[in-house]
């Protein structure tokens, strides 16, 4: 039996800072058709799957081209449960029908500057690296050894023996994208974590990474995108 990639869209109803985050109108679009077609467009996928416990998610993801075989039931729908356990109850209802998964990549609803050529770059390297995850990361923008705490009304460094090191001279830290994430379906279903020794990730430019969970967040991934898109909205 031929063997599939699957991409899964992981889209809850319950945005509570931003109440509908996921299908609200992002330049244009709502904001998970930007994932549905990055995924469509990289080309890799056999099956592009939104998880939900919403119909109107539902019925807009259709829309866009993805499809959405079952609602995620409401255990799997609150503020607690995490992605790995979302992604587990996708590929076992996909594979009721004795699907051969080959590999399965979560691409997050909120992530308008997905790349499909990303998404391709890091399958390859989940491929030649044998990695059990491959997920988009970029670096920090200030080094975090020169991080500071507020306690009260005063101000500590998390590690006062680099107040005089010189940031060239510090390691440079890395983030989650927390764009998409490739994994083996072994490794999903295992739920191994994800940001560990058996995983590689590929770097993504801090302008094309931008986390959307409040208000300030949405108006900031706006003029981003406006920058980077002038020429194609105004066409």
């Amino acid at each position: 039996m031929h063997e599939v990639n699957i991409a899964i869209i992981p889209a809850r109803g319950g945005s509570k800072r931003i109440p509908r985050k996921n299908i609200k109108d992002f330049c244009g679009k709502p904001l998970i058709a930007y994932s549905i077609e990055a995924a469509l467009q990289s080309g890799l996928f056999d099956k592009i799957i939104v998880s939900t416990d919403d119909e109107e998610i539902a019925t807009v993801a259709k829309q866009y081209g993805a499809e959405v075989p079952f609602l995620r039931p409401r255990e799997l729908s609150d503020d607690f449960t995490g992605t790995i356990p979302v992604i587990k109850h996708a590929i076992e209802a996909t594979c009721k029908d004795q699907t051969l998964l080959k590999a399965v990549c979560c691409i997050y609803a909120t992530a308008p500057f997905v790349q499909p050529y990303y998404i391709q770059e890091a399958y390859a390297k989940l491929k030649s690296t044998q990695s059990a995850y491959a997920f988009s990361a970029t670096t920090y923008a200030f080094p975090i050894q020169r991080a500071i705490k507020l306690t009260h009304d005063h101000v500590e460094m998390f590690d006062s023996k680099h107040f005089s090191t010189r940031s060239q001279d510090l390691e440079e830290a890395y983030h989650d994208a927390g764009q998409f994430y490739w994994g083996t379906p072994e490794a999903w279903m295992e739920e191994k974590i994800i940001f560990a020794p058996h995983s590689t990730a590929v770097l993504l430019p801090r302008h094309l990474v931008q986390d959307i969970d409040t208000g300030e967040d949405w108006v900031q991934a706006e003029l981003m995108y406006k920058a980077l898109h002038e020429n194609t909205l105004q066409s």
